[in-house]
């Protein structure tokens, strides 16, 4: 995979994925695509570790996971498993309707910047709301997983490395006017997660989707069949 298109066809396929492989999650990741394994070969390095260059697939993927969301081919952020994310747009309404939830704090000052301002990096989120970068930096990640704030584009300043931007996720990845409900868009999600994977435990599944172990598994119950397994409840399709 070398290509903005392949890696959106594949995400487009999967429908939910990580950008980099997590041992404890179950989702597939958009490295082992671009790296033909799950192997950490990210960078060159000397005999003695010191670093070189970054492997030819790290450096692709580096530049697609800003790349992707800045052309409209892949919603990308932190909102799945505390990592960053690659989201088919075609599910960004269902998972918005099971996971989405309202800005709090620091994150209210945050969300009314980027609304009235359009997409801005951290340090423009500093300068225009006056946090703190831990504060501010902890509000992003919020959002992100609230699936309010997403990524929209690197912004190019001066150093080797650009700024990442953030816009509104549904200016970004327009919602229909009425969504499914938070009880269907979980099933749905548990479903294609279960289809993905064969079976799951409430714990596999929470993990992935940041959901209760307790309310995984209410949601596996409806659209898996369960069976007991040396002491683990495991739900594979029906």
């Amino acid at each position: 995979m070398r290509t903005l298109e392949q890696a959106a066809a594949f995400v487009d396929d999967v429908g939910l994925a990580l950008l980099l492989p997590k041992a404890d999650i179950v989702l597939p990741s958009l490295w082992e695509q671009v790296n033909g394994s799950q192997e950490r070969s990210w960078a060159i390095r000397e005999p003695d570790g010191t670093f070189v260059r970054w492997s030819d697939e790290m450096a692709f993927l580096w530049g697609a996971k800003d790349e992707l969301p800045a052309a409209g081919l892949v919603c990308v952020g932190k909102h799945l498993a505390k990592v960053v994310a690659c989201i088919a747009p075609r599910l960004v309404p269902t998972l918005v309707a099971a996971n989405g939830a309202e800005p709090e704090g620091a994150g209210l000052l945050v969300t009314e910047s980027i609304r009235e301002a359009g997409p801005l990096t951290g340090p423009l989120l500093r300068e225009a709301t006056g946090l703190t970068k831990q504060e501010c930096d902890k509000a992003i990640v919020s959002l992100h997983h609230a699936l309010v704030l997403t990524s929209s584009h690197l912004v190019e300043q001066d150093g080797p490395w650009g700024a990442l931007a953030h816009d509104l996720l549904e200016r970004k990845w327009p919602l229909p006017k009425r969504l499914p409900s938070r009880e269907d868009a979980r099933r749905d999600l548990a479903r294609l997660v279960l289809e993905r994977t064969g079976e799951l435990t409430a714990a596999d599944l929470g993990g992935a989707l940041g959901w209760r172990r307790k309310e995984a598994a209410a949601v596996l119950e409806q659209v898996g069949a369960g069976h007991d397994e040396e002491g683990f409840r495991i739900w594979t399709t029906i």
